[in-house]
């Protein structure tokens, strides 16, 4: 293990954070009461106090799964912000040994889906039917919100890339537990190649407005989910419509966008649900922000990154997006 050195306050050592993608940098998070589990990497231990950490920063990996590089990412925004110190870094994994994916899995880890929109959009696990991907998040934000470890915490970010920045669009609108956990929670949503639409209107062209779908007779799951709210399963199954609407336009949200993101490259979304939001990743998110802004009275936010095409380190390291990922708390 790595570590940056050890922080004295007030007579208490605090071990620094934990900068290594390896073995000694994670842990076990107990899910459904146990046995089951799922493996995290994070920058302190959840089970030791630290008064010095205020805020909390949650990471969801791309489609590779890797959560490790994606460890290495956060950590390296964190240092750029100059937050290492004080923010809890986690960056789950949602590991499969599922069909055509080889996760080597410890004893009664939890195996979610391989590949597909199931583990993204909160589906069910394959070797546990009580639970989901957004049930295992679930826990993590219990967890810090609890303060057992982190008395002081003030804010925690959800943030996600990619497959993950799809898995932060539907886990932000369907969770159940964002007002009851005490601690504010923010959602950064970054370069996913579909969203979840609230009702069967989509851009026209550019995005400047929005319709009924005109080819919802060729393309008839359009508004299946996760690309809207039709035939739900697994955790958002939950919820109600009106429950998921409502959540999606009060909660806080910010969509980080590249500029360059522009071209059919890194498993981009072709299909004709995923088209039917916009042509590009960079038109679909710029959409689907004036979408729920104007149609859902939301305040959410797009930030467009300059010179960064679909590259999570490139997102997550620009400057412009240090001050989403590691919101001032008041602490220094």
């Amino acid at each position: 293990m790595r570590f940056l050195g050890v922080f004295l306050l007030t007579g208490v050592a605090y071990g620094a954070a934990c900068t290594s993608a390896s073995p000694a940098c994670t842990e076990f998070v107990t899910l459904g009461g146990g046995p089951s589990r799922s493996l995290i990497y994070r920058s302190q231990p959840l089970d030791a106090r630290n008064e010095k950490i205020t805020r909390a920063l949650i990471v969801i990996h791309g489609t590779n799964r890797d959560a490790d590089n994606y460890f290495r990412t956060a950590l390296a925004a964190a240092f750029l912000a100059d937050a290492l110190e004080d923010t809890e870094v986690i960056v789950p994994r949602i590991a499969s040994n599922s069909t055509t994916c080889h996760d080597t899995l410890a004893a009664n880890e939890v195996s979610y889906s391989c590949g597909g929109d199931s583990w993204r959009s909160g589906g069910v696990a394959t070797n546990n039917e009580k639970l989901t991907s957004f049930d295992f998040v679930d826990e993590i934000l219990r967890k810090l919100a609890g303060r057992q470890a982190f008395p002081n915490l003030k804010t925690i970010v959800v943030a996600g890339h990619s497959a993950g920045g799809q898995f932060v669009n539907r886990y932000e609108m369907s969770n159940r537990i964002h007002e009851k956990l005490g601690v504010p929670v923010s959602y950064v949503v970054a370069n996913p190649s579909s969203y979840a639409y609230l009702d069967n209107t989509r851009p026209v062209h550019d995005g400047a407005s929005f319709r009924p779908y005109s080819d919802a007779r060729n393309c008839i799951t359009y508004d299946h989910w996760p690309y809207g709210l039709q035939n739900r399963t697994g955790y958002a199954a939950r919820s109600s419509d009106d429950q998921l609407r409502k959540q999606l336009a009060s909660r806080p949200v910010t969509y980080l966008l590249g500029d360059l993101d522009t071209l059919p490259l890194g498993g981009f979304d072709s299909s004709c649900p995923a088209m039917a939001q916009g042509p590009t990743r960079l038109a679909r998110g710029q959409a689907f922000e004036k979408y729920v802004n104007e149609k859902f009275n939301s305040q959410h936010q797009v930030q467009v990154v300059e010179l960064c095409g679909h590259n999570a380190r490139c997102m997550f390291t620009a400057e412009s997006a240090l001050p989403l990922l590691f919101p001032k708390t008041g602490a220094r």
